[in-house]
């Protein structure tokens, strides 16, 4: 079992063929438009739970202070 997988890795190295691929100018927006998205979504998750996580904040910070 291990010779076989031993070969296997052998062969699929000694045997590689290149590839010609390319990645399309589209593909640069649209990853730009997952991490402006991405962003705006954390951004509103904050705006959302601004008064829990300012009370999680003043009360952590008042336990540490007495």
């Amino acid at each position: 079992m291990v010779f076989r997988s031993l070969l296997l890795l052998l062969s699929l190295t000694l045997f590689v063929r290149p590839l010609y691929g390319y990645i399309d100018p589209g593909t640069g927006s649209y990853l730009l438009q997952i991490l402006i998205a991405g962003g705006l979504a954390g951004l509103y998750t904050v705006k959302t739970y601004w008064k829990n996580i300012s009370c999680f904040v003043k009360s952590h910070c008042s336990r540490k202070k007495q």
